[in-house]
């Protein structure tokens, strides 16, 4: 965290209200309490200027304007305003109607800011404090603190906000994770993502813009402001987000209230189905969207997009398992990649996931197609593997993936593997799930280490060529070869079935067919040809299928033309790397063992994976018998020695 002049004060005192609540608020929600103060108490010092300026405007206005906003949003220079005559201190003048007067001057801020508190569920807040009869001293706490602009910039204000909203969600501990991502991690992922662009870097106070549509409160949006911020003073970040939950939506665009940004960048509402952002086309992309997120709500509007607008819409490259949507926010985001021009463009985005979409999904599937997808466009830069129990929620392994559309020449047509497995350090007191934590000189040589991976002969890095993430699923099928005889457990399994019931002969099949019991056939066609006539067609087709027998030494079985037929018994299939000769294959893994097998070329489907384990995993030898031996013969010996002592 940067140091800021009354930072440490202001979090402190404000952490402070905390203790009025203890006892009539459960810990874990103390934050649902506090923020929403912070907010109000801030909103008020930003307005307090301006205060009588804006009521007497407003009361001109009157009748006489349809739209007030723009013309108030002018006089405070701010995105809100607050047309109520009371104060946030007003309030203290009156105790026996606090709670009165406080909704009173709520109702008063503009519909945004009102929009953003009672997200916060702020109404029903004071009516809970009001009847533990703590609202009085929360609203006087809050009274005391000074958060007016000229004492706290809006820069140490997203600080302040930023480490209380931290400190609440470690105090949540297991419920963190699902809108928090630890700060070390954001910092490693903004890292990368921006150690790409020197332009962003240096030169006079360039512009960038990110996007996150999985914002949650808007800890990775403002991370990567103050990440890029600390590396160029000069270069400004506008951030947009998009958030499913309310209160967690209010928090982030409260936050951008609180630090002067546009809070009409944060939308409210689910990117799959209403992307609070179509069109807009950004130079970052960050999110660490839910695992394993069920997707069968929004399958409809999804489903639809994907058919009906096809490689021209966001879904066009398939669909991923209905259990996890997880591709579904990669391929959002991708769709708002700038696209590259002769002058420049382009995009780069860093995304969280799980061990799941480097494998699941068999060639040809959803999730196999839009790897393939990824990959092919050569957009996939990097996958980083982090260390277990990072996370508050989970301790499941987890990666981030780095695409672009805009490679470095020496990245194009490569994939870097890296592993920071190792990179972790214990906490010495655990947060729910999260028992590691990246140090500062971690996450600086795992930056370093992924600037110099093209080139780098590190161990914990793998560069491979995107075709070595490809392969063919191809169907090895071997001649049908039976013999057909007639059994008594033949017939009776041919009374049981549909085709007999169906056109209801009027007695056992062991009678229709007694004088064929014992007969063997070389073809099916021998077969039907001897029983023409006995029973229907369809019976004696029945029959013949249940008078198959596997039999290796009999012919194959052939079609009309005398091509054999596959056995669907001994059909098998084979993942085979895209760069290795189909004929060749079958020449020396296949023949060997199966002299007349072929391949069903028809049936080929290319699936792409990313095997990240396979790729570093290191061989390690089984211990000698000799060692086995002289170190069971040692323990023998120390067994011994125990039960003489005991003795």
């Amino acid at each position: 965290m940067t140091a800021v002049d009354g930072f440490s004060d202001k979090v402190s005192f404000i952490w402070s209200v905390a203790d009025l609540l203890r006892g009539e608020i459960r810990q874990h929600e103390y934050g649902q309490f506090i923020l929403p103060f912070v907010v109000l108490r801030r909103l008020d010092c930003v307005l307090e200027p301006t205060k009588q300026q804006v009521i007497t405007k407003a009361k001109d206005l009157e009748g006489k304007v349809a739209n007030v906003e723009p013309i108030l949003e002018r006089v405070t220079k701010a995105p809100f305003y607050n047309t109520s005559p009371l104060s946030f201190t007003d309030l203290l003048s009156d105790p026996k109607n606090i709670a009165k007067n406080l909704r009173s001057y709520v109702a008063g801020f503009s519909p945004d800011a009102a929009d953003v508190l009672d997200k916060y569920r702020l109404a029903a807040r004071i009516d809970t404090l009001d009847r533990a009869g703590l609202l009085y001293k929360v609203v006087a706490k809050f009274a005391d603190v000074d958060l007016h602009p000229e004492t706290v910039p809006n820069e140490t204000m997203g600080y302040i906000f930023e480490e209380l909203l931290r400190r609440f969600s470690e105090m949540q501990n297991e419920t963190a994770g699902e809108h928090f991502t630890p700060r070390e991690v954001i910092k490693l992922m903004v890292n990368i993502l921006l150690s790409e662009d020197e332009q962003a870097l240096s030169g006079p106070a360039p512009v960038r813009t990110m996007l996150d549509p999985a914002c949650g409160t808007g800890g990775m949006l403002s991370a990567a402001q103050d990440h890029l911020h600390e590396l160029n003073p000069d270069a400004h970040l506008e951030v947009y987000g998009q958030e499913l939950n309310p209160e967690t939506w209010a928090i982030c665009r409260s936050d951008m209230l609180i630090k002067g940004e546009n809070p009409e960048n944060i939308v409210l509402g689910n990117s799959f189905t209403a992307d609070g952002h179509a069109g807009n086309r950004v130079d970052y992309l960050l999110a660490n969207p839910p695992f394993g997120v069920n997707w069968q709500k929004y399958a409809e509007p999804i489903q639809a997009e994907a058919e009906n607008e096809g490689s021209n819409g966001r879904f066009g490259a398939g669909l991923p398992r209905i259990s996890d949507g997880s591709f579904l926010f990669l391929q959002h985001m991708i769709a708002h990649m700038k696209p590259v021009t002769p002058s420049g463009g382009g995009s780069r985005l860093a995304i969280v996931f799980s061990g799941s979409p480097l494998f699941s999904g068999a060639a040809g599937s959803g999730e196999s197609n839009i790897r393939r997808w990824i990959i092919e466009n050569d957009w996939l830069e990097a996958v980083v593997a982090l260390p277990d129990q990072l996370f508050y929620n989970t301790g499941i392994s987890t990666y981030f993936w780095v695409l672009t559309n805009r490679k470095r020449p020496e990245r194009e047509g490569k994939v870097a593997l890296v592993d920071a497995r190792a990179e972790a350090t214990k906490m010495l007191k655990s947060l729910g799930n999260k028992r590691n934590y990246l140090t500062g000189e971690s996450i600086s040589e795992l930056t370093r280490l992924y600037a110099d991976a093209p080139g780098t002969d590190d161990t914990r890095v793998k560069i491979l060529p995107n075709e070595a993430f490809g392969f063919q699923r191809i169907t090895v099928e071997q001649p049908l070869r039976r013999r057909w005889a007639i059994t008594d457990e033949t017939l009776a399994a041919l009374g049981e079935s549909r085709a007999w019931t169906k056109h209801a002969l009027g007695e056992a099949p062991a009678v229709t067919f007694a004088a064929f019991v014992g007969s063997e056939f070389t073809t099916e066609k021998d077969l039907t040809g001897r029983l023409a006539g006995t029973a229907p067609a369809a019976v004696v087709k029945e029959l013949a299928k249940l008078a198959a027998i596997p039999d290796p030494g009999a012919p194959a079985v052939t079609d009309r033309r005398g091509n054999p037929l596959p056995d669907p018994d001994l059909r098998d299939y084979e993942n085979i790397p895209l760069d290795e000769d189909l004929g060749e294959y079958l020449a020396h893994e296949v023949h060997p063992y199966a002299p007349e097998a072929w391949i069903d070329h028809s049936k080929t489907k290319i699936g792409y994976e990313i095997p990240f384990t396979r790729h570093f995993y290191v061989y390690t030898p089984p211990r000698s018998v000799t060692e086995l031996d002289k170190e069971i013969a040692e323990r023998e010996v120390r067994i011994r020695e125990l039960l003489g002592d005991l003795a």
